[in-house]
Protein backbone atom coordinates (compact mmCIF):
# COMPACT_ATOMS: atom_id res chain seq x y z
CA UNK A 1 0.00 0.00 0.00
CA UNK A 2 1.41 3.28 -0.97
CA UNK A 3 1.06 6.49 1.01
CA UNK A 4 1.33 9.88 -0.52
CA UNK A 5 4.33 11.82 0.55
CA UNK A 6 3.49 14.88 2.63
CA UNK A 7 3.79 18.12 0.76
CA UNK A 8 7.30 19.50 0.88
CA UNK A 9 7.85 22.90 2.44
CA UNK A 10 8.44 25.60 -0.01
CA UNK A 11 12.00 26.71 -0.34
CA UNK A 12 10.68 30.24 -0.70
CA UNK A 13 8.86 31.02 2.60
CA UNK A 14 6.75 34.17 2.82
CA UNK A 15 8.45 37.26 4.20
CA UNK A 16 8.64 37.57 8.04
CA UNK A 17 5.86 39.53 9.62
CA UNK A 18 6.17 40.55 13.27
CA UNK A 19 3.41 39.52 15.52
CA UNK A 20 1.14 42.36 16.47
CA UNK A 21 1.31 43.32 20.15
CA UNK A 22 -1.40 42.09 22.42
CA UNK A 23 -0.98 45.19 24.61
CA UNK A 24 -2.72 48.22 23.27
CA UNK A 25 -0.72 51.42 22.98
CA UNK A 26 -2.63 53.07 25.82
CA UNK A 27 -1.79 50.20 28.18
CA UNK A 28 1.91 50.39 27.27
CA UNK A 29 1.90 54.13 27.99
CA UNK A 30 0.26 53.58 31.35
CA UNK A 31 2.82 50.96 32.33
CA UNK A 32 5.59 53.34 31.35
CA UNK A 33 4.16 56.08 33.59
CA UNK A 34 3.84 53.63 36.48
CA UNK A 35 7.48 52.59 36.07
CA UNK A 36 8.65 56.21 36.03
CA UNK A 37 6.53 57.00 39.09
CA UNK A 38 7.96 54.03 40.96
CA UNK A 39 11.50 55.13 40.19
CA UNK A 40 10.76 58.65 41.38
CA UNK A 41 9.19 57.30 44.57
CA UNK A 42 12.22 55.11 45.28
CA UNK A 43 14.47 58.10 44.62
CA UNK A 44 12.61 60.18 47.17
CA UNK A 45 12.83 57.39 49.74
CA UNK A 46 16.57 57.15 49.17
CA UNK A 47 17.01 60.89 49.54
CA UNK A 48 14.97 61.08 52.74
CA UNK A 49 16.17 57.95 54.50
CA UNK A 50 19.40 56.82 52.96
CA UNK A 51 21.10 59.39 50.81
CA UNK A 52 21.28 62.45 53.08
CA UNK A 53 23.93 62.65 55.76
CA UNK A 54 23.42 64.81 58.85
CA UNK A 55 24.72 68.34 58.42
CA UNK A 56 27.50 68.95 60.98
CA UNK A 57 26.93 72.69 60.66
CA UNK A 58 23.26 72.76 61.61
CA UNK A 59 21.96 75.80 63.46
CA UNK A 60 21.98 75.61 67.25
CA UNK A 61 18.47 76.13 68.59
CA UNK A 62 18.59 77.90 71.97
CA UNK A 63 16.67 76.10 74.71
CA UNK A 64 15.56 79.39 76.29
CA UNK A 65 17.45 79.04 79.56
CA UNK A 66 17.84 81.74 80.67
CA UNK A 67 15.02 83.34 78.74
CA UNK A 68 16.63 86.80 78.94
CA UNK A 69 20.16 88.02 79.55
CA UNK A 70 19.95 91.60 80.84
CA UNK A 71 23.25 93.12 79.74
CA UNK A 72 24.74 96.37 81.03
CA UNK A 73 28.27 97.70 80.50
CA UNK A 74 29.66 99.92 83.26
CA UNK A 75 32.28 102.60 82.75
CA UNK A 76 34.53 102.52 85.81
CA UNK A 77 35.35 106.19 85.35
CA UNK A 78 31.90 107.05 86.72
CA UNK A 79 31.08 107.54 90.41
CA UNK A 80 31.21 104.16 92.15
CA UNK A 81 28.20 104.81 94.39
CA UNK A 82 26.16 105.61 91.31
CA UNK A 83 27.37 102.47 89.51
CA UNK A 84 26.36 100.40 92.54
CA UNK A 85 22.75 101.60 92.17
CA UNK A 86 22.79 100.57 88.52
CA UNK A 87 24.09 97.09 89.31
CA UNK A 88 21.51 96.63 92.09
CA UNK A 89 18.71 97.74 89.76
CA UNK A 90 19.66 95.18 87.12
CA UNK A 91 20.26 92.30 89.47
CA UNK A 92 17.01 92.76 91.40
CA UNK A 93 14.95 93.02 88.24
CA UNK A 94 16.57 89.95 86.68
CA UNK A 95 16.12 87.90 89.87
CA UNK A 96 12.45 88.81 90.03
CA UNK A 97 11.73 87.38 86.57
CA UNK A 98 14.22 84.54 86.46
CA UNK A 99 16.50 86.35 84.02
CA UNK A 100 20.28 86.47 84.03
CA UNK A 101 21.87 89.82 84.84
CA UNK A 102 25.23 90.30 83.12
CA UNK A 103 26.93 93.46 84.35
CA UNK A 104 30.45 93.92 82.98
CA UNK A 105 33.09 96.64 82.91
CA UNK A 106 33.83 98.48 79.67
CA UNK A 107 37.54 98.37 80.45
CA UNK A 108 37.50 94.57 80.12
CA UNK A 109 37.26 94.96 76.35
CA UNK A 110 39.98 96.23 74.05
CA UNK A 111 38.19 98.48 71.57
CA UNK A 112 41.47 98.85 69.64
CA UNK A 113 41.45 102.63 69.46
CA UNK A 114 37.70 103.04 68.92
CA UNK A 115 35.67 105.02 71.51
CA UNK A 116 34.95 103.10 74.70
CA UNK A 117 31.22 103.19 73.88
CA UNK A 118 31.91 100.42 71.35
CA UNK A 119 32.41 98.09 74.32
CA UNK A 120 28.66 97.39 74.27
CA UNK A 121 29.07 95.49 70.98
CA UNK A 122 31.99 93.51 72.41
CA UNK A 123 29.79 92.69 75.41
CA UNK A 124 26.94 91.49 73.18
CA UNK A 125 29.30 89.03 71.49
CA UNK A 126 30.47 87.98 74.94
CA UNK A 127 26.88 87.42 76.12
CA UNK A 128 26.03 85.22 73.12
CA UNK A 129 29.12 83.14 73.79
CA UNK A 130 28.55 82.87 77.54
CA UNK A 131 24.82 82.13 77.36
CA UNK A 132 24.28 80.29 74.04
CA UNK A 133 20.88 78.98 75.15
CA UNK A 134 19.33 82.31 76.12
CA UNK A 135 16.27 83.41 74.17
CA UNK A 136 16.87 87.17 74.22
CA UNK A 137 19.62 89.61 75.01
CA UNK A 138 18.38 92.93 76.34
CA UNK A 139 21.12 95.49 76.23
CA UNK A 140 20.33 98.41 78.57
CA UNK A 141 22.79 101.23 78.87
CA UNK A 142 24.52 102.11 82.12
CA UNK A 143 22.74 105.45 82.51
CA UNK A 144 19.24 104.09 83.00
CA UNK A 145 16.91 102.64 85.62
CA UNK A 146 14.24 100.01 85.19
CA UNK A 147 11.36 101.74 86.94
CA UNK A 148 8.58 99.14 86.94
CA UNK A 149 9.84 95.74 88.12
CA UNK A 150 6.41 94.14 87.75
CA UNK A 151 6.64 94.20 83.95
CA UNK A 152 8.40 91.27 82.33
CA UNK A 153 10.16 91.76 79.01
CA UNK A 154 7.73 89.32 77.38
CA UNK A 155 4.70 91.26 78.61
CA UNK A 156 6.21 94.55 77.60
CA UNK A 157 7.42 93.81 74.09
CA UNK A 158 8.95 90.36 73.41
CA UNK A 159 5.72 88.38 73.04
CA UNK A 160 4.99 88.24 69.27
CA UNK A 161 1.36 89.35 69.60
CA UNK A 162 2.25 92.22 71.90
CA UNK A 163 5.13 93.20 69.66
CA UNK A 164 2.97 93.22 66.55
CA UNK A 165 0.52 95.58 68.23
CA UNK A 166 3.39 98.01 68.88
CA UNK A 167 5.34 97.81 65.61
CA UNK A 168 5.64 101.06 63.65
CA UNK A 169 5.47 100.00 60.00
CA UNK A 170 6.28 101.81 56.77
CA UNK A 171 8.01 104.58 58.71
CA UNK A 172 11.42 106.27 58.20
CA UNK A 173 14.07 104.28 60.07
CA UNK A 174 16.05 107.41 60.90
CA UNK A 175 13.92 110.51 61.51
CA UNK A 176 12.75 112.77 60.16
CA UNK A 177 12.94 111.94 56.48
CA UNK A 178 14.98 108.81 55.77
CA UNK A 179 13.89 107.30 52.47
CA UNK A 180 14.46 103.85 54.00
CA UNK A 181 11.36 102.77 55.87
CA UNK A 182 10.43 99.86 58.10
CA UNK A 183 8.79 97.02 56.20
CA UNK A 184 5.01 97.05 56.16
CA UNK A 185 4.43 93.29 55.91
CA UNK A 186 6.45 91.98 58.88
CA UNK A 187 4.83 89.88 61.61
CA UNK A 188 5.80 89.78 65.27
CA UNK A 189 7.11 86.21 65.15
CA UNK A 190 9.62 87.07 62.40
CA UNK A 191 11.35 89.86 64.35
CA UNK A 192 14.86 89.40 65.78
CA UNK A 193 15.81 92.99 66.66
CA UNK A 194 13.65 95.45 68.62
CA UNK A 195 14.59 99.12 68.88
CA UNK A 196 12.96 102.53 69.31
CA UNK A 197 13.88 105.99 68.03
CA UNK A 198 14.04 109.50 69.43
CA UNK A 199 13.99 112.81 67.55
CA UNK A 200 17.50 112.26 66.19
CA UNK A 201 17.80 108.56 65.40
CA UNK A 202 17.73 105.01 66.73
CA UNK A 203 17.94 104.59 70.50
CA UNK A 204 20.84 102.16 70.64
CA UNK A 205 20.97 102.31 74.45
CA UNK A 206 18.05 99.94 74.97
CA UNK A 207 17.70 97.19 72.36
CA UNK A 208 16.50 93.59 72.32
CA UNK A 209 18.08 90.87 70.18
CA UNK A 210 16.63 87.40 69.72
CA UNK A 211 19.36 84.77 70.00
CA UNK A 212 20.07 82.70 66.90
CA UNK A 213 22.13 82.61 63.72
CA UNK A 214 20.73 85.95 62.60
CA UNK A 215 21.80 87.56 65.90
CA UNK A 216 25.37 86.40 65.32
CA UNK A 217 25.32 87.82 61.79
CA UNK A 218 23.87 91.12 63.00
CA UNK A 219 26.34 91.62 65.84
CA UNK A 220 29.30 90.65 63.66
CA UNK A 221 28.14 93.16 61.04
CA UNK A 222 27.79 95.94 63.63
CA UNK A 223 31.14 94.89 65.09
CA UNK A 224 32.97 95.15 61.76
CA UNK A 225 36.41 96.80 62.24
CA UNK A 226 35.69 98.97 59.21
CA UNK A 227 32.84 100.71 61.04
CA UNK A 228 34.90 101.10 64.19
CA UNK A 229 37.63 102.83 62.19
CA UNK A 230 35.27 104.91 60.08
CA UNK A 231 35.08 107.73 62.62
CA UNK A 232 31.30 108.09 62.63
CA UNK A 233 30.28 111.24 64.48
CA UNK A 234 28.25 109.24 67.01
CA UNK A 235 30.32 106.10 66.86
CA UNK A 236 28.32 102.88 67.18
CA UNK A 237 24.96 104.68 66.96
CA UNK A 238 25.66 106.01 63.48
CA UNK A 239 27.16 102.65 62.51
CA UNK A 240 23.90 100.97 63.52
CA UNK A 241 21.84 103.44 61.52
CA UNK A 242 24.10 102.85 58.53
CA UNK A 243 23.79 99.06 58.50
CA UNK A 244 20.04 99.14 59.13
CA UNK A 245 19.50 101.36 56.11
CA UNK A 246 21.94 99.63 53.76
CA UNK A 247 21.42 95.98 54.65
CA UNK A 248 17.92 94.67 53.86
CA UNK A 249 18.81 91.44 55.65
CA UNK A 250 18.96 93.45 58.87
CA UNK A 251 16.02 95.74 58.15
CA UNK A 252 13.87 92.69 57.38
CA UNK A 253 14.23 91.51 60.99
CA UNK A 254 13.81 94.89 62.69
CA UNK A 255 10.81 96.12 64.65
CA UNK A 256 10.54 99.80 65.49
CA UNK A 257 8.46 100.40 68.63
CA UNK A 258 7.33 103.59 70.42
CA UNK A 259 10.15 105.09 72.46
CA UNK A 260 8.41 104.91 75.82
CA UNK A 261 8.06 101.14 75.42
CA UNK A 262 11.76 100.63 76.21
CA UNK A 263 13.53 103.95 76.57
CA UNK A 264 11.74 106.95 78.04
CA UNK A 265 14.08 109.93 78.55
CA UNK A 266 14.54 111.92 81.74
CA UNK A 267 14.58 115.10 79.58
CA UNK A 268 12.31 115.92 76.65
CA UNK A 269 14.87 117.82 74.57
CA UNK A 270 15.58 114.97 72.16
CA UNK A 271 12.87 112.41 72.81
CA UNK A 272 9.79 111.22 74.69
CA UNK A 273 9.99 112.14 78.37
CA UNK A 274 9.42 109.65 81.18
CA UNK A 275 5.94 109.49 82.70
CA UNK A 276 4.80 107.64 85.80
CA UNK A 277 4.24 103.98 84.96
CA UNK A 278 6.82 103.84 82.18
CA UNK A 279 9.05 100.78 82.09
CA UNK A 280 12.50 102.37 81.80
CA UNK A 281 14.04 105.82 82.15
CA UNK A 282 17.29 106.78 80.39
CA UNK A 283 19.27 109.76 81.64
CA UNK A 284 19.70 111.20 78.18
CA UNK A 285 22.44 113.75 77.71
CA UNK A 286 23.82 113.41 81.23
CA UNK A 287 27.52 114.00 81.89
CA UNK A 288 30.06 112.30 84.11
CA UNK A 289 30.48 115.32 86.37
CA UNK A 290 28.82 118.66 87.11
CA UNK A 291 25.24 119.71 87.75
CA UNK A 292 24.05 117.65 84.77
CA UNK A 293 25.89 114.52 85.83
CA UNK A 294 24.24 111.13 85.47
CA UNK A 295 24.39 110.67 89.22
CA UNK A 296 22.51 113.93 89.75
CA UNK A 297 19.97 113.07 87.07
CA UNK A 298 19.40 109.60 88.51
CA UNK A 299 18.77 111.04 91.99
CA UNK A 300 15.42 112.39 90.77
CA UNK A 301 14.29 108.78 90.22
CA UNK A 302 16.16 106.96 92.98
CA UNK A 303 13.47 107.15 95.68
CA UNK A 304 10.71 106.12 93.29
CA UNK A 305 12.82 103.25 91.98
CA UNK A 306 13.71 102.07 95.50
CA UNK A 307 10.06 102.04 96.50
CA UNK A 308 9.07 100.05 93.40
CA UNK A 309 11.78 97.46 94.06
CA UNK A 310 11.37 97.39 97.83
CA UNK A 311 14.96 98.51 98.39
CA UNK A 312 15.58 99.69 101.93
Amino acid sequence: MHFAYPPRKSSNPPPFRPRSSNIPFLRRSRLKNIAIGALLFLGVLYFVFGGRKPDPYHEHLPSGHPSVVLLTVLDNESNQAYLDTIRENREKYAARHGYQAMVVNAQEYNTQGAPISWAKIFAMRHALSKYPDCKFIWYLDQDAYIMDPTKSLEDQVANPRKLESLMIKDYPVVPPDSIIKTFAHLRGESIDFIVSQDKEGLVHKSVIIRNGEWAKFFIETWFDPLYRSYNFQKAERHALEHIVQWHPTILSKLALVPQRTLASYSQSTVGEQYQDGDFVVLFAGCTKTGHQSCQTESSHYWDKMKKAFGIA
